[in-house]
């Protein structure tokens, strides 16, 4: 039986992401590589919803593809696994550079200025554009690697540790934090700062291992509420700690404050939207099967939105978060219907390989 809840968790992550990106082009907290500031308000109490979801909406993402791992790997072959990841995954991440993305990269290169250096080789440019290209497309390359990570550790363990971690109750779970703490410290990248490689990869694991348990699950279930309130804490005093502070970068995503707050916060979403979300409705499906879509192509929408009208001044502040959101969701949805029916390019930049596609 399809655990629907967890289809449910990945498109409604990802509209989170996608109102997320047209707060954070316009941010003022000091993020590079967007426009930044097109208000005249002193402070822009509305980035705080910045703070409320950047902790935990991608360790919630690589939480649930773990558990969805599990669950494919339950009926599939490494070899399947392997395949399907590499096609849905690394081809979009690589090839799909060259096919589709490096367009999304000449916006994020015009934006942070890159392009226009005249002491940088037209080569040079070009290897940026391209290289810029990846934007949001860094979540589909580490899943891929963790995939490919996770095929070698299951030949290792040989689900021993899996049926350990199926013990696990409330007790470890709370525990858990700390390991999660420890992985956040690790293989962090200096400069492109979402490559967390530790703290995602533990997320991913904990799905997989931990999460994909029934009993794990009911547990969950049975204490979200006081996940719920741990959660709500957390979310609350981090944005009151560091409202105003770059959050995204280092120290602050390697606190303990940030690491628990993603944490809990997934804990909490995964035990809630199982109790109450394992639904599926026309929508719901309808999100579903466009989520992978959205997420590849709305940044595109709102970065150049942002770099070829609201950077200029052409149009004013309000209307330019409002196209954003609407070109960032409508933009999606409408490459998405076009590429999903291309040959070639509905394989090289969404990873699909059949002829008939339901968009």
């Amino acid at each position: 039986m399809r655990k629907h809840y967890l289809d449910n968790i990945r498109w409604i992550t990802v509209v989170i992401v996608v109102i997320y990106h047209v707060i954070y082009m316009y941010n003022t907290e000091g993020i590079v590589g967007v426009v930044g500031r097109i208000t005249n308000l002193d402070v822009q109490y509305y980035d705080v919803f910045q703070y409320i979801v950047y902790p935990w909406f991608m360790p919630a993402l690589f939480a649930v593809a773990g558990i969805s791992s599990r669950l494919y790997l339950d009926r599939h072959t490494d070899k399947e696994f392997i395949k399907s990841r590499t096609t849905k995954l690394l081809v979009p991440s690589t090839i799909g550079l060259l096919a589709f993305q490096f367009i999304q990269g000449i916006v994020n290169a015009s934006i942070s200025g890159i392009l226009f250096r005249e002491e940088m080789p037209f080569v040079g440019k070009i290897i940026v554009a391209i290289l810029s290209g990846c934007g949001v497309l860094w979540f589909i390359q580490l899943l891929w690697l963790y995939s490919m990570a996770l095929v070698l550790v299951r030949k290792t363990e040989k689900d021993c540790l899996w049926k350990i971690c199926g013990r696990a109750n409330l007790p470890v779970l709370i525990a858990l934090v700390m390991p999660a703490y420890v992985a956040g410290q690790i293989f962090n990248t200096p400069l492109v700062v979402v490559y967390r490689f530790g703290y995602y990869f533990f997320m991913f694991l904990l799905g997989y291992f931990v999460l994909s348990h029934d009993e794990v699950i009911e547990g969950l279930k049975k204490w979200f509420p006081a996940f719920a309130v741990v959660s709500l804490v957390l979310i609350i005093t981090f944005c009151i700690r560091f409202f105003g502070l770059n959050y995204a970068d280092n120290p602050i995503y390697r606190t303990m404050h940030f690491i628990a707050d993603g944490y809990f916060t997934s804990l909490a979403i995964i035990g809630g939207m199982a109790k109450y979300g394992d639904f599926s409705t026309d929508f719901t499906e309808w999100m579903s099967k466009r989520s992978f879509g959205l997420y590849v192509f709305h940044y595109l929408g709102i970065s150049s939105v942002a770099y070829y009208l609201a950077k200029p001044g052409y149009i004013s502040a309000p209307l330019a978060y409002l196209l954003s959101a609407v070109c960032g969701f409508a933009g999606a949805y409408l490459l998405n219907a076009i590429i999903s029916r291309l040959p070639f390019f509905r394989w090289a930049v969404l990873g699909i390989k059949k002829e008939k596609t339901n968009v």
